[in-house]
């Protein structure tokens, strides 16, 4: 049976594993499109400008965002986040199923320009093991690891909101339930 091409949104809080779980899945998918970001957040230690995010000055996101080339962009910890429309709509008109990874303030505002859009929220098994792994990056100072940790909470209130659920206990377990959403939107 062919995959009709969808646009899925992953999102959840900071350190809730989306991006190694979206790798994963695009490991055994990689038919499945996935955007870069854009960002004015300084780039992080091996983090490649056009591969890991666009990084670009706020002044540069700024323009684009007046422009109207953003399918959704965001304030996010003291950065600005966004999605590029051209790059979606090019993966979806090609006929591949695109992969999001964005905030969860992004996600909603993406189902107002795609209602078809298929939300799926990744939540970490509880906020303890939440803020291990945000401790565990060791990239993050004492101050972030706080505003990441009060905004998590705000952000896990908004799960109720999503299409689907994905509780990231065991990373191989959450990848195969991951993989059976987005076949199952596929298939319909």
């Amino acid at each position: 049976m062919p995959r009709t091409p969808r646009l899925f949104v992953v999102s959840g809080p900071s350190g809730a594993g989306k991006g190694t779980l979206v790798s994963l899945v695009r490991e055994q998918r990689p038919d499945l499109g996935l955007t870069v970001s854009a960002t004015t957040r300084q780039p992080r230690p091996g983090e490649v400008d056009g591969v890991s995010y666009h990084f670009l000055t706020n002044e540069e996101f700024s323009a684009r965002v007046e422009r109207g080339e953003f399918l959704e962009w965001a304030h996010v910890h003291g950065n600005c986040y966004g999605t590029l429309k051209s790059e979606v709509d090019r993966n979806l008109a090609d006929g591949h199923s695109v992969i999001l990874e964005i905030d969860v303030q992004g996600a909603l505002n993406v189902r107002k320009s795609y209602p078809d859009a298929v939300l799926v929220f990744i939540e970490p098994p509880s906020m303890e093991v939440l803020e291990e792994r945000l401790r565990g990056r060791g990239t993050e100072d004492e101050q972030t690891v706080r505003l990441r940790m009060a905004d998590a909470a705000g952000e896990m209130e908004k799960a109720c909101e999503y299409d689907e659920r994905v509780v990231n206990d065991d990373l191989h377990q959450a990848a195969a339930q991951l993989m059976r959403v987005l076949d199952s939107h596929e298939m319909n």
